[in-house]
């Protein structure tokens, strides 16, 4: 018990250091308490909007309401093939404090509308070029009201001279699409880019493979989260949430399908020949059919040994209307028809072995052998699986910088949802790691650390989640410090349980050993006998008795004491260890 303690005490330090170091900090900024009235109350901490830096292609905290009109633009176009009712972009977007802001004044953009077309887009400062400069792109979503069926996501526009941000709609080309969708079950994380290719200028759509931690608790626990995309100009890339990398790879190896095509393809010209032979098996041909081979016999016969059960009623139908319907009042023969009772099952069937006209039943013939078929053996002539010879792709190409993509000149959403309520906040777009660190700090951080403290702080099991989420390598500690004690406790109790059982059985039965047999023939002898062996009978306990009563009082009282402890010794010895002897009385 020991060992298991200072396991899980172990074990308790190790998840309290992984997950306070990530919130000590937080929530020393935030978690302020206010004593009004005998209440503790938490005090919100007031929004201080992040400065601005030079190098920074979009920004946005909607820390103003009337920036929002002249910096975005709400789309009025319609979605081609679509109905006349829901081809608008008609989605409400309103610039408001979020419902229970865990931060005083922190101002979001919020998806007002349900089961509608949405769009809404905005310029960058400047267009982003994809010229030897990592991109980091990062924005927040709350759903409030959690989300049924909806994206969240972003689309990064190609820069266009002829781009009309009124008429953006969901045919508008976009470089990079990335953020969270959810629709039923599946929830998703996008990180989508659109290649083109060098040799034709055709643009395809590459999906990152799907990220390996688990996503539902982003779109369930109605709390906001912080959405990063890095693409680096060594092709490589990683997908974050709330600063912890969910999803990451190369462009170049990591996205379906491939930017790079394969060098060979299947001739689509070669066609199979007419004499090639696929069949691995063939029928023998030189197989005969046996003489008594008889494929006439059909496979079951009437058994003509049965015999018709005593008491069947052959007389009786199995059905019979029931005489206790009646016609409902209701009822029209002339449109409905003549009325007939329903059948029921025949009450006297129930007693008897059957009941209606008894057949003999049907059995297996034994002559029955089937249509004869001859045995298969190996083809000579097998070929194998024809496939077509491979050419050289006419259209490979090779890039090997895709990371080199089209620029980018807007920021968008193009949404469909069947849930309103959805926040988005603190837009930035830079190509400078320490600008997208700072923006974060008095953004995400302190709404993060707020909205864990207005709603109490986290549980043990939300601490060793997110503890994990962050750091893999923590399961393999849980794994030794949790699961390693409880098969050595288990493992303790099955090899304590083993002689505590030897020595209650022995206790349970008291059987008489050998030795026990032995020590008492010595004593009835030696009682009979006496110590010497001259057949005097032992004289202990009666000179013991005899001195006791030359004492005084006192030594009468000891006397006294010891015959009663004799006596209930000898009440509660009723197991058969005790010795077949009758124990003689003592003398006063």
């Amino acid at each position: 018990m020991k060992f298991n303690t200072v396991y899980i005490v172990f074990l308790g330090v190790c998840l309290i250091g992984a997950t306070s170091a990530d919130t000590d900090d937080e929530d020393d900024d935030v978690q302020v308490e206010v004593e009004e009235d005998d209440e503790v109350r938490v005090e919100k901490p007031q929004f201080v909007p992040p400065t601005i830096q030079k190098n920074v292609h979009f920004a946005d905290s909607f820390n103003k309401k009337d920036e929002f009109k002249s910096r975005w633009t709400v789309s009025q176009a319609k979605k081609d093939g679509a109905e006349e009712n829901l081809s608008k972009y008609d989605g409400k977007w309103k610039v408001e404090v979020p419902k229970s802001s865990a931060v005083e004044g922190d101002l979001g953009l919020v998806l007002k509308s349900k089961a509608k077309h949405h769009a809404v887009a905005s310029k960058l400062n400047k267009p982003f070029k994809f010229d030897g400069k990592p991109l980091f792109v990062q924005y927040e979503v709350k759903y409030q009201d959690g989300i049924d069926c909806g994206g969240a996501y972003v689309k990064l526009l190609s820069a266009d001279p002829a781009l009309d941000l009124k008429q953006f709609h969901d045919k508008t080309p976009y470089t990079i699409m990335f953020g969270p969708d959810k629709c039923g079950l599946d929830n998703k994380l996008h990180f989508i880019f659109r290649h083109k290719n060098p040799k034709t200028g055709e643009i395809e759509e590459k999906h990152a493979k799907k990220p390996s931690a688990a996503l539902d608790s982003y779109f369930t626990d109605k709390k906001t989260h912080q959405y990063s995309l890095v693409i680096n100009p060594d092709n490589s890339f990683e997908v974050s949430v709330d600063g912890s990398v969910v999803n990451s790879g190369s462009l170049l190896e990591d996205v379906s399908p491939p930017v790079n095509p394969p060098k060979e393809i299947e001739d689509p010209n070669d066609k199979k020949p007419e004499d090639w032979d696929e069949k691995e098996k063939i029928p023998d041909p030189d197989a005969e059919k046996p003489e008594d081979w008889d494929e006439n016999e059909p496979e079951k016969i009437v058994n003509s040994e049965a015999t018709k059960p005593d008491g069947w009623l052959e007389d009786e139908n199995k059905l019979v209307p029931d005489p206790d319907a009646e016609k409902p009042k209701d009822w029209d023969e002339e449109m409905d028809g003549e009325w007939e009772a329903p059948l029921i099952e025949n009450p006297k069937c129930s007693d008897a072995p059957g009941c209606g006209k008894w057949e003999q039943p049907m059995i297996k013939n034994p002559k029955y052998k089937g249509k004869w078929r001859p045995p298969m053996i190996d083809n000579p002539n097998y070929q194998g699986i024809w496939k077509p010879r491979r050419i050289p792709n006419p259209n490979f190409f090779e890039d090997l910088d895709p990371y080199k993509l089209t620029p980018i000149n807007a920021v968008g959403l193009e949404l469909w949802s069947m849930t309103d309520e959805i926040v988005f906040d603190n837009f930035l777009v830079t190509d400078d790691k320490g600008v997208a660190e700072k923006w974060t700090e008095p953004t995400f951080q302190i709404k993060s650390a707020a909205e864990k403290a207005s709603s109490g702080g986290r549980s043990v099991m939300d601490a060793i989640s997110d503890a994990t989420r962050e750091r893999p390598w923590l399961w393999a500690l849980i794994l030794v410090v949790v699961v390693l004690p409880i098969v050595l406790i288990i493992a303790y109790c099955c090899m304590s349980k083993s002689e505590p059982e030897t020595l209650a059985e022995a206790k349970k039965t008291d059987a008489v050993s050998p030795d026990d047999e032995k020590k008492e023939e010595s004593a009835d002898k030696e009682e009979k006998t006496g110590p010497g062996g001259d057949n005097k009978p032992s004289t202990k306990k009666s000179k013991a008795s005899l001195e006791a009563t030359e004492d005084d009082g006192d030594d009468e009282d000891e006397v006294d004491a010891e015959e009663e402890e004799e006596e209930a010794q000898e009440k509660n010895s009723e197991s058969p260890r005790r010795s077949p002897r009758k124990r003689k009385s003592r003398k006063d």
